[in-house]
Formats: C-alpha cells, sequence, structure tokens
C-alpha cells in the first residue's frame, strides 16, 4: 500500500477492539513463556494491550514491553496491573531498552510488521545484543505456504455478517516481495471503515538464517504453544532461538 505506515494499523479504534481480544491459546503460550522465562526478566516486542504480558506477569515473572502504538499501550495501562509494567514507546526493531533479558519474545506474527529483511535482521541483531548468556527469543509466526495456493494471489473473506454491519478481510500477495497488503473492511450504516495491514513474511528457513547472522541458533520448532510437533503440513510455527 502505497504511503503505508505501520501505525496506521495501531490506532484508537483498533486499540479499544483489541483490548479484551482473545485468541483460545493464552493459557498454553503463557505456560510455555513462562518455563522458558524461569524468573525472568521478559521483555515483549510489541506488547499491545497486554494480552500475553498481564497473564505471564501475573505468574511472578517481571515483564517489561516495547510498543510503537500510544493508543495499545493505553489501553494496556487501563487493566489491572497494566500500570505496573515497564513499556516503551518505539520500533521494536530497535529494542530501545537498558539491561538484559532471560527471554524475549514476539507474537501473533507481530515480527512482520517489519517490512523489509533489513529491519527484520536488525531486530534479530538487537536482541541478541539484550538477551542474557543462557537466554531465549521466542518468535510466533504463521507459515506462508497457504498464501501460495491463493487465486490470482488475493482473496476476499467475510469475517462477519450480521443485521447492521458485513466485514471482510481483503487480501493481496506479492510473492516476489514475500509481501501480504491486506485490509479489514467495515460496511455499516455508519459509512466504510479500512483498517490496512502490510507484513513482509519470511519463511522459517530465512529466520534461522536471521538468527545465525546474530549469534543465534535454532534450539526448538513447534507446531503451537501446545508444542504440538513441527511439520509440513503446520499451519504456524512456535520457534525457539538462544545462543
Amino acid at each position: 500500500m502505497k504511503d503505508y505506515d505501520p501505525i496506521m494499523s495501531f490506532g484508537e479504534d483498533v486499540a479499544v477492539m483489541c483490548r479484551d481480544l482473545q485468541r483460545g491459546d493464552e493459557i498454553a503460550a503463557v505456560e510455555f513463556l513462562a518455563q522458558l522465562a524461569e524468573h525472568g526478566p521478559a521483555l515483549e516486542l510489541a506488547i499491545g494491550t497486554g494480552r500475553i504480558a498481564l497473564p505471564l506477569a501475573a505468574r511472578g515473572i517481571r515483564v517489561d514491553g516495547i510498543d510503537l502504538s500510544p493508543a495499545m499501550v493505553d489501553q494496556l495501562r487501563a487493566k489491572p496491573g497494566g500500570d505496573k509494567l515497564s513499556v516503551v514507546i518505539g520500533d521494536f526493531a530497535d529494542v530501545p531498552v537498558s539491561g538484559t533479558y532471560h527471554l524475549i519474545y514476539v507474537v501473533w506474527n507481530t515480527l512482520f510488521n517489519l517490512l523489509t529483511q533489513e529491519e527484520q535482521v536488525k531486530c534479530f541483531m538487537n536482541v541478541a545484543h539484550h538477551l542474557t548468556e543462557d537466554g531465549s527469543f521466542v518468535i510466533e509466526t504463521f507459515v506462508p505456504a497457504f498464501l501460495y495456493r491463493l487465486r490470482n494471489d488475493q482473496y476476499v473473506e467475510a469475517e462477519a455478517i450480521e443485521v447492521n454491519v458485513v466485514r471482510l478481510d481483503v487480501l493481496r500477495h506479492d510473492a516476489g516481495r514475500q509481501m501480504i497488503e491486506e485490509s479489514h473492511v467495515s460496511l455499516s450504516p455508519a459509512g466504510i471503515h479500512l483498517n490496512p495491514v502490510v507484513q513482509r513474511y519470511a519463511w522459517p528457513s530465512e529466520l534461522d538464517l536471521m538468527a545465525r547472522l546474530a549469534g543465534l541458533r535454532l534450539k526448538n520448532r513447534w507446531g503451537g504453544w501446545s508444542q504440538e510437533p513441527f511439520g509440513s503440513s503446520s499451519s504456524m510455527h512456535v520457534s525457539v532461538y538462544g545462543r
């Protein structure tokens, strides 16, 4: 999308919508991360409204965060315990914090919000700088295979059809650039609302190479937070990197 800026995807309206959003795998994700964090501290890249960070902190682990969107962080602060987390507003590729962490993690495809390979490599490099010698860097993303099965590299899907609103997911795939340009479109009597999303995806093997460039290596890869085996039919992966 021409003139796209990632902050466009995380404004006030999206932050309100995401405030109580649950995906259903939060308990498994928090358990997985808590085991790796041990006694912490932990750092979440793109902490958002605290979907993972708050229950992880409730386990007695110090959790810090970075996020680009003040609106998302405002929603985090409004939740019980949200005002106790240390959050820096900034680009998570820069990892603009001090000190080191036993666990650094980024979930729900958010690494792909960095729109160039250079930015993604920079993120790995900066994570490595802030990771303890025995620490772990955890990434959760989708596996891009499904994008190559799209007809004409695009799709339109009805996310919701209700009496007073229709919500559509519209996506275009550019395989050569490894980019997806997407918009969630709401049609209602109030008008048309667009929520754009642009991502630069990477295959698991490419992420492994980025890790090697940063002095890290793949320790484990699973097909989900419950440590399902990862294979050719996996639609997502949870990858753990360390020194």
